[in-house]
């Protein structure tokens, strides 16, 4: 079996994501496709099928779409946590969060990677590998779901365990000849989980390489191993493959369901039907001039500045202009996609309702998308955390990467989609629970913070230190009024019954 032999899934897949790809790319890449996205009509020739093509006009709603829902996911930053940067393996993980793949990105911008691939296809992977030249530490590699060739489970000590995962890479080379040509080889990386006599398990790198048959008869291109290892830390085999799949439910290496192919589906329909309505219009949208009677030999021009002369008698002139419902039946389709398309996820695409809502008819009229983008947020935060648990296990002396538990590093995306934040009342309530000594303070902090009355970023401590200063400048809690008034006003300031609430 060859190395780039593809797993039955993969095949399955693979038209869909393709086609999820050109969708989401644009008006460019649809009309690229051609008769795949547009079929001709009967008797088209090669001009006239690119005419009909190039009339049509791709709504992106998909694009739209994804946007959008990354857009909510990310309205606030992720919460991360991490051990303590003075400790060394937190010293190494914030020098990894600052730079996750040894080419500047952050773990935020990491995150957003994850999250519009696993929108946009259901799928990608993430590579933990660690650097032995240079800085020596760990850094990631994310695979797109194309690129993620074939993968095999194995039951192994009781467990389910992945034992094979071959990834596509394409390699660039400056040319020897030419600096500023750049040859591009595509090579496979294969991550094998090897058993061992006493019962273990060891991982195991393997590169290959295409060769070019010299027998021109041979069609079937030949791979050729290049380079085999064994990747060691603390002197010793890793006992599992460092690879971490991101799927829209779970982390699973199966193939998920895209989040956007059904609104994917309606979109090409929507495009379909706009290059018919456009062929109509094309043809029926102008008014033709017909006469009867006049010299065929004599030159008609349409205009103010012209005049038609005919010398025969009962000679008539007029023009042939569509009448009938046929392009308002386009028109009516299209609407109708359109109004699929939004609710398959897409309500920013919704015509904005006259009648006022409150915020808590909109959350509700919301739930069915929100739900869907909550589980996948919860998804890739279990997978994110897996990576960083990676990270943590190549800089640790831990046995197994199992043993870096949630309570050392965790990530969690954002899963509060509504711009509702706080009410007064709200805000009232919170006070006086930590009042009555009901939370801690840092709850209280977390839920100001959540509820957006906090900036994002801003720590317990110095929000302390900001109400410390606040108490120094106003020692007795009085504030002028707005205005020249020389009256003052007593703003009383909350003071903890129980002062061992922190």
């Amino acid at each position: 079996m060859a190395a780039n032999t593809t797993h039955p899934d993969y095949d399955a897949s693979l038209p869909a994501w393709l086609r999820a790809r050109d969708v989401i790319a644009g008006d460019d890449a649809v009309k690229a496709g051609g008769t795949k996205y547009l079929p001709r009509l009967d008797s088209q020739s090669d001009d006239e099928y690119l005419a009909y093509k190039t009339r049509a006009c791709f709504f992106n709603a998909t694009s739209r779409t994804a946007d959008g829902f990354l857009g909510l996911l990310f309205r606030r930053d992720p919460e991360v946590k991490l051990p303590d940067r003075h400790a060394g393996v937190g010293g190494a993980l914030r020098v990894f969060t600052d730079d996750v793949d040894l080419m500047g990105t952050s773990l935020f911008t990491f995150c957003k990677g994850v999250v519009g691939e696993v929108l946009a296809l259901g799928r990608c992977g993430t590579l933990i590998d660690w650097q032995a030249d240079g800085e020596s530490r760990a850094y990631v590699v994310r695979y797109a779901a194309e690129d993620i060739l074939n993968w095999q489970t194995q039951r192994i000590n009781g467990r389910n365990v992945v034992t094979l995962v071959a990834l596509r890479e394409v390699v660039a080379k400056p040319d020897a000849e030419d600096p500023f040509s750049i040859n591009q080889t595509e090579t496979i990386r294969v991550l094998k989980l090897e058993s061992l006599p006493d019962g273990g398990t060891r991982y195991i790198v393997e590169i290959w390489q295409e060769q070019k048959s010299a027998n021109y008869r041979r069609k079937k291109s030949e791979w050729k191993l290049q380079e085999s290892r064994v990747p060691l830390r603390l002197g010793k085999p890793l006992p599992l493959i460092p690879f971490v799949f991101h799927g829209p439910r779970n982390a699973l290496p199966d193939v998920d369901k895209m989040p956007l192919a059904d609104i994917i589906t309606v979109n090409l329909d929507h495009y379909r039907l706009d290059a018919d309505y456009k062929h109509g219009l094309h043809y029926t949208a102008l008014p033709t001039a017909w006469v009867s009677g006049f010299d065929k030999d004599s030159e008609l021009r349409i205009g103010s500045s012209t005049a038609w002369v005919a010398e025969a008698p009962g000679a008539v002139a007029g023009f042939l202009e569509f009448k009938g419902h046929g392009l308002s039946t386009f028109e009516n389709a299209q609407n109708r996609d359109e109004r699929l398309m939004a609710v398959l996820g897409s309500r920013m695409l919704e015509d904005t309702k006259r009648v006022g809502e409150t915020a808590d008819a909109i959350e509700l009229r919301q739930a069915g998308e929100n739900s869907i983008l909550m589980t996948l947020a919860i998804s890739v935060s279990d997978s994110i955390s897996q990576v960083l648990r990676w990270v943590y296990w190549w800089n640790s002396t831990e046995p197994v990467p199992e043993d870096v538990s949630e309570n050392l590093v965790l990530i969690q995306i954002n899963t509060d989609f509504t711009a509702k934040g706080l009410t007064s009342l709200e805000l009232t309530a919170i006070v006086s629970a930590w009042q009555a000594g009901a939370i801690s303070q840092a709850t209280m902090f977390d839920l100001f913070r959540k509820g957006e009355v906090l900036p994002t970023g801003r720590t317990d401590n110095e929000e302390k230190n900001l109400i410390g200063k606040i108490g120094q400048e106003n020692p007795t809690g009085v504030f002028p009024k707005p205005g020249n008034s020389p009256v003052a006003t007593t703003i009383p300031m909350p003071i903890p019954a129980a002062t061992n609430n922190q």
